[in-house]
């Protein structure tokens, strides 16, 4: 099942600053063969659920190699099932409409 998830994955117990477990993650999407998409506040991912959420577990399996000793982790979850939709193209679609205003 195809699956858009915004995962924010957050160390805990490491101090303020929090730049290098996230730049940690992004290269474990990466090289998962996601294309993940980098926002303030977390990481959109998409593809297969297997794959998406062992992708999560290896990051946090990184963070806490890193030396965080605790995670939370907050994700949400969209799937369809009438058809395939990428993240982008959500994102165009609103855009077309706010081309009209």
């Amino acid at each position: 099942m195809h699956v858009i998830v915004d995962v924010c994955v957050v160390p805990i117990g490491v101090g303020v600053s929090v730049s290098e477990y996230i730049a940690a993650c992004e290269r474990i999407l990466t090289e998962g063969g996601f294309e993940p998409i980098l926002h303030p506040y977390g990481t959109v991912i998409e593809g297969e659920w297997d794959e998406v959420f062992a992708a999560v577990r290896r990051c946090h399996e990184a963070v806490h190699e890193m030396g965080a000793p605790r995670i939370s982790t907050s994700m949400r979850v969209g799937t369809r099932t009438d058809r395939t939709q990428s993240a982008q193209e959500k994102v165009e679609s609103v855009e077309r409409l706010l081309e009209t205003d």
